[in-house]
């Protein structure tokens, strides 16, 4: 049972603003590590949690970078550097496939010169989530639908090399 409406959610990183240039470190130009994120406004009736990170500019269309869900609905970040390739984490998140296969975080890699967008949105959701490590973003949304109670959204920015 989801409300016709959902709560907005504010996120934020310590690493970049909403708008601004995502440090080398979390791209494929550094450390390839995920960033920082924090969180506020979840609602209370939320049972988990879930991220997807996207770039809409990618030139064959949206390119996932990341997808994570049935985090605690309790959490108010993720700290940096979430370990890769690690299908559960601790808290018994579970993380998906991105679109270069792997499970994890896959850092902003635009072709050189091209500045593209990079959408962090988390989602509030009345359930857990029964899915198995390794889903992709499709099916996260598929999983999600109609049980979405709140959404935050934080985008960065990234260009490789020179425009």
């Amino acid at each position: 049972m989801t409300s016709t409406s959902t709560s907005q959610i504010q996120m934020t990183s310590s690493a970049f603003g909403y708008g601004t240039r995502i440090p080398d470190q979390f791209t494929c130009e550094g450390e390839d590590i995920s960033p920082p994120l924090g969180w506020t406004g979840c609602p209370v009736e939320a049972r988990s949690l879930a991220l997807v990170c996207d770039d809409p500019d990618a030139p064959r269309g949206t390119w996932v970078h990341w997808v994570l869900y049935n985090l605690p609905p309790g959490a108010v970040e993720l700290t940096q550097g979430l370990p890769a390739a690690v299908a559960e984490l601790p808290s018994g998140a579970r993380q998906g496939r991105n679109d270069s296969g792997e499970i994890g975080y896959s850092g902003p890699c635009p072709p050189p010169g091209k500045s593209h967008r990079y959408f962090f949105r988390l989602y509030a959701l009345d359930i857990m989530l029964n899915l198995p490590s390794g889903a992709t973003k499709a099916e996260l949304e598929g999983a999600m639908d109609q049980h979405i109670l709140g959404q935050g959204t934080l985008m960065g920015v990234y260009q490789r090399g020179k425009a």
